[in-house]
């Protein structure tokens, strides 16, 4: 495969992993795809597993969707921007801390974001439980299996 389509599958990977937080995109879906088209493309026993894997991974995430609250983000008091932010900052937190940065990622820079709309400590802290009450939980579950799955993906271009 060449670094042109790995590139193109990495940007159409990043463009899912954007979309879980953006409701009605349909992120898990387009994470999913740009894996299939790169083992559709590489055909090595390294990228079957992986999409295997990812397969396994995200239909788990869908069954287990209905255990989770549902979104609400109006119900936040933040605004989207901040949720926005949230996501963003799980995603680079993943890949600065591997795995677990992603939660730290995303609690903190909602945490950041609320602190400085708010102005306070306090106020802040009571923002984050009312986003993680009202979106946090479904959003960080959902982003942390496609999350997983982006990380198989470019551990297997890297060292496979």
């Amino acid at each position: 495969m060449s670094v042109w389509q790995l590139v193109a599958v990495g940007l159409v990977m990043l463009l899912g992993l954007l979309g879980v937080l953006v409701p009605g995109v349909p992120g898990q879906a387009i994470v999913w795809a740009a894996v299939l088209w790169w083992a559709l493309t590489d055909m090595t026993p390294v990228a079957w597993g992986v999409l295997i894997g990812a397969t396994a991974l995200l239909l788990l995430n869908q069954a287990l969707k209905p255990l989770l609250p549902p979104r609400r983000p109006r119900e936040t008091g933040a605004p989207r921007k901040t949720l926005m932010l949230g996501g963003v900052g799980a995603i680079v937190g993943f890949f600065v801390v591997p795995v677990i940065g992603a939660v730290a990622g995303y609690v903190g820079t909602i945490y950041g974001a609320e602190r400085l709309r708010l102005g306070s400590h306090g106020a802040g802290w009571t923002s984050v439980r009312s986003v993680m009450r009202a979106t946090g939980y479904s959003v960080l579950v959902e982003l942390f299996a496609c999350l997983l799955v982006a990380g198989a993906w470019l551990g297997a271009v890297i060292w496979g």
